[in-house]
């Protein structure tokens, strides 16, 4: 959520940096500081008609007690004439509120200025790659023609037991994406610092709201009938809000917390888009990175948390670039972001395995999150999250970066520990 004060010291800068994404916004900005100055003339009139009411109220009983009852019931006609004007400005108040509360959490956060102008994904620019594209004397197989082959995926009885875009793992290849959760989080554990959480799949609207899921994007979520529950879209949600509400010691920052947990999406954008395989599932794994930070170091904690997730891919030696997100391509929450992107060979193209993103202060003004800093301030710390990686594109990568022309898939070495084998044959 963007600060109003801020915003009304300087809409132009706001709707500079907003424009930047789409000039509707700048349109937004405007409407919202209308219904902000409307929302502030109904509170100070209530306010100065209180004032006036229990002025009076006093003076009512001072004039009974005098003898003066003509003043009295005069004065007494004002309070109940202020009194029904007060319940008009609580209806229209209520409205005003309403009106202010949507707008506001429908604007995104303002790209940071470093972020590059563009339109769309084509405009994102390359930062570094790392590796080199593997090289086949053979047609690479996509991933799905290798699963099947090895008998790693089912996507048939997937598809009769829940429907399309949904797969089941069997044999090497659940195994294959367990390896990875585990060696993902014993790499985010361990060497990174993250303290592990297995958070509930579970939230209410409160928290997906505070993540910036809520309300914009409501159609790509899962809602439980009947509950204020929905299915998880990342598990950026839960580890997000863990704090929420609550005011935090300066020393406990920087706080980083890792998840591993199934991810369930609607997809209601992508239709015919990579209906083959598992690029693009309504049910998913992914192992989450979640940073809570002192504003001050939030950009270096940016510049860590990518570096973080390039060494997964690293480890696992696999050939990936790094793009920084143009205004045009970014996430709502975000004021900057590094997607990571996995070289796939049967696409001869780069996808997206990783999103990066410091969300500055946008989430925790939101849920109401806030640190007590040195001098007894509270302020509302920067949040940053990314995936760490997302596991069926990482299984995707492995497939078809790692097949051999005799039909196998070779494991990498980094993961021989975890499977006890060094290639998956059928």
């Amino acid at each position: 959520m963007i600060d109003i004060k801020a915003l009304r010291k300087e809409p132009e800068k706001f709707k500079e940096l907003l424009s930047r994404r789409d000039r509707a916004y700048a349109d937004m900005v405007d409407e919202l500081l209308a219904v902000d100055s409307e929302r502030r003339k109904l509170i100070t009139e209530a306010e100065e008609l209180k004032a006036r009411r229990n002025k009076l109220s006093r003076e009512i009983g001072k004039l009974f007690k005098d003898g003066k009852r003509e003043e009295a019931l005069n004065l007494k006609a004002e309070v109940e004439s202020i009194s029904e004007r007060l319940v008009e400005i609580e209806k229209e108040l209520s409205e005003v509120e309403k009106k202010f509360e949507n707008l506001i959490l429908s604007i995104p956060n303002p790209p940071h200025p470093s972020v590059p102008v563009g339109e769309d994904e084509e405009d994102n620019v390359v930062i570094r790659y790392w590796g080199e594209k593997p090289k086949f004397d053979f047609e690479p197989a996509p991933h799905w023609e290798i699963a099947e082959r090895l008998n790693l995926l089912d996507f048939k009885r997937a598809t009769k037991l829940a429907g399309s875009r949904f797969v089941l793992y069997k044999k090497w290849g659940a195994k294959l994406e367990r390896a990875l959760i585990n060696f993902m989080l014993d790499l985010h554990t361990t060497e990174h610092g993250y303290e592990e959480i297995i958070p509930p799949l579970l939230v209410n609207r409160k928290t997906m709201t505070g993540t910036g899921q809520l309300p914009k994007f409501e159609e790509d979520l899962y809602k439980i009938e009947g509950e204020d529950l929905y299915l998880i879209p990342t598990a950026e949600v839960p580890l997000t809000n863990i704090h929420a509400g609550e005011i935090l010691p300066e020393a406990e920052l920087p706080k980083y917390y890792t998840a591993y947990t199934p991810c369930f999406r609607k997809e209601a954008g992508a239709h015919g888009r990579d209906v083959r395989g598992i690029m693009r599932l309504h049910q998913f794994n992914k192992v989450e990175l979640v940073k809570i930070v002192h504003p001050e170091n939030s950009y270096e904690e940016l510049e860590r948390l990518v570096r973080e997730a390039e060494k997964v891919l690293q480890l696992l030696g696999l050939h990936y670039r790094v793009v920084e997100l143009c205004t045009g391509d970014l996430g709502f929450s975000a004021a900057k972001t590094y997607d990571i992107e996995v070289w796939i060979p049967s696409q001869n193209r780069y996808r997206e395995i990783s999103s990066c993103s410091n969300c500055e202060d946008f989430q925790s003004r939101r849920m109401k999150l806030r640190f007590r800093d040195r001098e007894g301030k509270t302020r509302y710390p920067h949040t940053l999250n990314g995936s760490g990686l997302a596991v069926g594109r990482t299984v995707i990568a492995i497939l078809e970066q790692y097949q051999q022309e005799d039909g196998s898939v070779k494991v990498p070495e980094v993961l021989e520990p975890y499977l006890k084998v060094r290639h998956l044959r059928s």
